[in-house]
């Protein structure tokens, strides 16, 4: 039978990477479970959106900016120095009902496995919907002006002064086209019905800011442009006539959806859209003794790289001081 861990955190974003490390630099020995490249489990890719981000600008000690990617690199590197110990395997099931938990794993070549532990620390993140467009994600993927975060990415240079795109009708396409009204010449916001789901008052904001326009009834069927997008191509919802629009850049706002399909039936509280339930704020406890949850997997409203990072270190700390009154060293 395999041995029981003090602690295992599950996910490798900034959320992950920073419970680790206070986790390891207070001797907790934790074993991190960093996912594989293919989504065997249902969660993110290693390293999170972040490995989807060209550059990051808004992280705090990246004075010149630096790649998403790179910058997980530093994180893993940080924690690892500390002696964090990582296997790169997804976790398929949690078994919470018992204790010590039961996770079951498997690796990149369908390798099944287990860990079991006395606390756990959730940190799976949450993934943008897209349209599922080829064009979208190769261009998103190379930083070619395609974004699911314009709080990330907005203020970037190839974004200023350009006409951009926004889909949604909810307040996070409110607030995306807000945000970026700031920095582009003009904001399309594209919706697929005749009126928009945002509350009033998002809603006043918006249609009051003479930089914002609504394209109604209208969905995007391409979007165009080889290394950098140069339009996207519409479609009339109740016609099904097309026509190709130009524009600088193309924000999704269409929701997020957390990693959190290999808890079900575990017995862990989510909230509707299914995020993981913080039972007692500030605190990262969920409603299972000894289960913790950190990141975007348990927060439906920031999402950001820097949160993520703080809500890690909270969980480390609210794991450290559980153990430490389970008397489990």
């Amino acid at each position: 039978m395999s041995k029981v861990q003090k602690l295992v955190i599950i996910g490798s974003g900034p959320a992950g990477w920073t419970a680790a490390l206070y986790a390891a630099r207070a001797n907790l020995d934790p074993l991190l479970l960093e996912g594989v490249p293919q989504q065997t489990g249902g969660y993110v890719l290693p390293g999170g959106q972040l490995m989807l981000t060209t550059d990051v600008e808004n992280y705090p000690g990246y004075p010149e900016g630096v790649l998403g990617p790179q910058m997980m690199q530093d994180f893993k590197k940080q924690a690892l120095r500390f002696d964090t110990r990582v296997e790169d395997r997804d976790v398929v099931e949690c078994e919470f009902q018992q204790r010590p938990f039961v996770l079951k794993t498997v690796n990149a070549g369908g390798e099944k496995g287990t860990s079991r532990a006395h606390a756990v620390i959730v940190a799976t993140g949450a993934t943008a919907n897209w349209l599922g467009l080829e064009s979208e994600q190769r261009l998103a993927r190379s930083g070619g002006g395609v974004s699911a975060c314009a709080v990330c990415d907005g203020a970037l240079p190839i974004f200023r002064d350009k006409r951009v795109v926004v889909i949604g009708g909810g307040d996070s396409a409110m607030e995306e086209a807000s945000y970026l009204a700031k920095f582009a010449s003009k904001v399309f916001i594209v919706h697929r019905r005749d009126e928009l789901r945002a509350s009033k008052i998002m809603q006043e904001r918006v249609l009051g800011n003479p930089k914002c326009e609504v394209i109604w009834n209208t969905v995007i069927t391409d979007v165009l442009g080889n290394d950098h997008i140069t339009g996207v191509r519409f479609q009339d919802v109740n016609s099904g006539q097309e026509r190709d629009f130009a524009c600088g850049g193309l924000f999704l706002a269409i929701g997020h959806t957390p990693a959190t399909k290999f808890l079900q039936g575990c017995g862990l509280d989510l909230d509707d859209g299914g995020y993981v339930k913080l039972t007692a704020p500030p605190q990262m406890f969920t409603s299972i003794e000894g289960v913790f949850a950190a990141g975007d997997v348990a927060d439906a409203v920031y999402r950001q790289a820097v949160t993520a990072a703080g809500m890690g270190c909270q969980a480390a700390l609210d794991a450290e001081r559980w153990l430490a009154g389970q008397s489990i060293e």
